[in-house]
């Protein structure tokens, strides 16, 4: 899903960014407020492990690939899509300029895809399916279907940039990453979302936070 420099052009791939660079101020913004010395780590352990599984390609055609992505999974455990989007900018910048894997001038659009829709559309479909599923079913769908339209939207751009044809970039990406998604982001997610849930609830994002009405409830009681 690493779009090269090379499959969209300068002036689309400017507009990628322009887009592309709100989210990841807004995410600063989130890790100013929100982050202090016990969430740090959690956020680097992540982060580590999305760089290393998204070095993991798997050739799709026509010069693209497929991996697995983690947005929804920070997104997920830090209660915030802004998380997802923060790490995967880290993620992309030092695999970008260090590793040349995907492009540069395509960082807006990679970032747009693999951060912002992938981790929003994954966290809300969570929180919209966690209440109705329970946490493993809502964190594995959430992850299967930000990955899956974050290709989707991938394939779109690269339609929309004449890279390929639209008809068959929508099926390569999207029935990879259907596969890619249920196999990996998908099944990962929940599994890692489910160990948390019972071994360690208190990194899961309802701990990061002490609720004012539940404090006063307790000093009454």
């Amino acid at each position: 899903m690493h779009i090269p420099d090379s499959f969209i052009p300068l002036n689309q791939a400017v507009i990628y960014w322009v887009i592309a660079l709100p989210f990841i101020i807004m995410s600063m913004r989130w890790a100013r407020k929100e982050l202090d010395e016990m969430k740090v780590p959690i956020l680097a352990a992540l982060a580590a492990g999305i760089f290393a599984i998204q070095a993991m390609n798997i050739p799709i055609g026509m010069g693209t690939s497929g991996h697995m992505v983690g947005a929804a999974l920070v997104a997920i455990v830090f209660g915030s899509p802004w998380a997802g989007v923060l790490v995967i900018t880290l993620v992309l910048l030092v695999q970008g300029f260090a590793f040349g894997d995907g492009g540069i001038t395509t960082m807006g659009a990679n970032i747009l895809n693999m951060g912002v829709i992938s981790g929003f559309v994954g966290y809300y479909t969570y929180v919209t399916l966690r209440k109705s599923t329970g946490t493993s079913i809502a964190a594995f769908g959430g992850a299967w279907l930000g990955i899956f339209i974050a290709s989707i939207v991938c394939a779109v751009q690269m339609w929309l940039a004449g890279t390929f044809p639209l008809i068959p970039g929508l099926i390569a990406m999207g029935t990879y990453h259907l596969i890619i998604g249920f196999v990996g982001e998908g099944l990962i997610t929940a599994v890692v979302i489910t160990a948390i849930a019972k071994s360690r609830p208190d990194l899961l994002e309802d701990s990061f936070t002490v609720r004012p009405e539940k404090s006063k409830k307790e000093v009454h009681a």
